[in-house]
């Protein structure tokens, strides 16, 4: 009897393993959230763009276009601003405020008055 017994546990046992093929799955749906995660804090390290999450962080990123437009992000903090610079020239009237020069280098130095 002993015998038929442990047979029968075996048998079930073995079965029961079988039952649910699908249930792989759910791992493999954990490995793939887990690769992911790991994939956007790589880019974000490579990129080192981990300063936009900090929130106490300032940080410019500018971004230079085919049509000569200079797109500028500032991020102080929690706040984001974004400016559109051109070469396009302006009219009108206004204040003098300082003067701008570029340097032999190519970067703008602008002096207040």
């Amino acid at each position: 009897m002993r015998f038929l017994d442990r047979r029968r546990r075996s048998a079930l046992q073995a079965h029961a393993g079988l039952e649910d093929p699908l249930s792989a799955v759910a791992n493999l749906f954990d490995a793939s959230i887990v690769f992911i995660v790991s994939m956007m804090i790589a880019l974000f390290s490579a990129a080192h763009m981990l300063d936009m999450l900090d929130p106490k962080s300032k940080v410019t990123i500018a971004k230079e276009g085919a049509d000569g437009t200079l797109d500028i992000l500032v991020k102080d903090g929690k706040e984001i601003k974004a400016s559109r610079v051109t070469d396009k020239k302006l009219s009108g009237t206004g204040q003098r405020l300082g003067s701008a020069y570029r340097m032999s280098d190519g970067k703008l130095v602008y002096v207040a008055e």
